[in-house]
């Protein structure tokens, strides 16, 4: 009889043990997609920060642009009054 329960106790240990190791095998696979998620993100951002800083740099050149027309045309208008 206590046979019986000791083969039944190591059973049940060795399912506990096969649980555990399946387990592991998932929180192993979960690790190595979240690496990957990660990874892609970082190469997203770095696309982004570079497409942004691209925008910035353009529309600081253009507001230069638009600087020196209005400069220009400020000038205009004082030759216009001073001539009249």
């Amino acid at each position: 009889m206590l046979s019986y329960v000791l083969i039944g106790l190591s059973l049940a240990l060795t399912g506990v043990a096969g649980l555990q190791l399946m387990y592991m095998f998932y929180l192993d696979r979960v690790d190595k997609e979240r690496k990957k998620r990660i990874a892609e993100l970082e190469r997203r951002c770095r696309s982004l920060t570079k497409r942004l800083e691209d925008a910035e740099r353009r529309i600081e050149e253009q507001e230069e642009v638009i600087a020196t027309l209005y400069e220009e045309d400020d000038d205009r208008w004082a030759d216009v009054l001073d001539d009249a």
